[in-house]
C-alpha cells in the first residue's frame, strides 16, 4: 500500500504532534534517511528489544513506506536479532550442561524458575511466543524458552510467526491511522 498525496500531507502535518517524543524522534530519524535506505533504518529499529517488529512496522507505514516493505523490513530485523539470541542461547546452554553439574538454587531462585517453567508448560512454545510480547520482548522470551530446554528450531518457528503477526497488526494500525487522519 502506498500513500496518496493528500494522505502524505495529512500525515506530515500530524507528525508535528509527535515531535519531541521518543516515537517522534525515531520517526524523524528513519524519515531523514535517504528513501532507498529507510528499510535499513526499519530493520535496525526492529532489532532492538522493546521496539521490535511492531514499532518498525508502524513507523515504516507512518513515514510513507509501502505496507509490504515496512512489514518485511520490520520482520527481518526482529527475526535476525531473535535468531542470533536463540541459537546463541542454545550453544551456551549446551556448553554449560556439558561442563557443570546441576547448580543448587536458593529457595527463592528455585521458586522463580519453577514459575517460569510452569508458564512454559501451560502455554507451550506457541503461546509464549505469541503472547510473550505483552510482557517481555521476544529477544528475552525466546532465549529463555531455549534455556528451559525447548527446541531451538520450534522456538524460532513460533517466534517468526509471532513477529509477523505483531508486525502486521501494528503496520495495519498505522494504515488505519493514516486513513483516519486523512478522512
Amino acid at each position: 500500500m502506498t500513500l496518496t498525496l493528500s494522505e502524505t500531507a495529512t500525515l506530515a502535518s500530524s507528525a508535528t504532534a509527535m515531535e519531541g517524543t521518543f516515537l517522534g524522534d525515531l520517526q524523524a530519524w528513519v524519515d531523514g534517511l535517504p528513501e532507498a535506505l529507510q528499510w535499513l533504518g526499519i530493520i535496525a529499529l526492529s532489532a532492538i528489544p522493546f521496539l521490535e517488529s511492531y514499532t518498525g512496522g508502524l513507523l515504516g507505514v507512518l513515514i510513507g513506506m509501502p505496507f509490504w516493505a515496512a512489514l518485511a523490513s520490520a520482520v527481518a530485523g526482529n527475526t535476525i536479532s531473535v535468531a542470533v539470541l536463540v541459537y546463541g542461547a542454545h550453544g551456551i546452554r549446551s556448553a554449560v550442561l556439558k561442563r557443570q553439574e546441576p547448580k543448587e538454587y536458593s529457595p527463592r531462585q528455585q521458586a522463580r524458575r519453577d514459575k517460569a517453567k510452569r508458564l512454559l508448560d501451560k502455554f507451550g512454545v506457541p503461546g509464549v511466543s505469541i503472547l510473550g510480547p505483552f510482557a517481555l520482548p521476544s529477544q528475552f522470551t525466546a532465549p529463555l524458552m531455549v534455556s528451559f530446554g525447548a527446541s531451538r528450531h520450534w522456538v524460532m518457528l513460533w517466534m517468526f510467526i509471532s513477529i509477523i503477526l505483531w508486525g502486521a497488526g501494528f503496520a495495519l494500525l498505522g494504515v488505519g491511522l493514516i486513513h483516519l487522519l486523512g478522512a
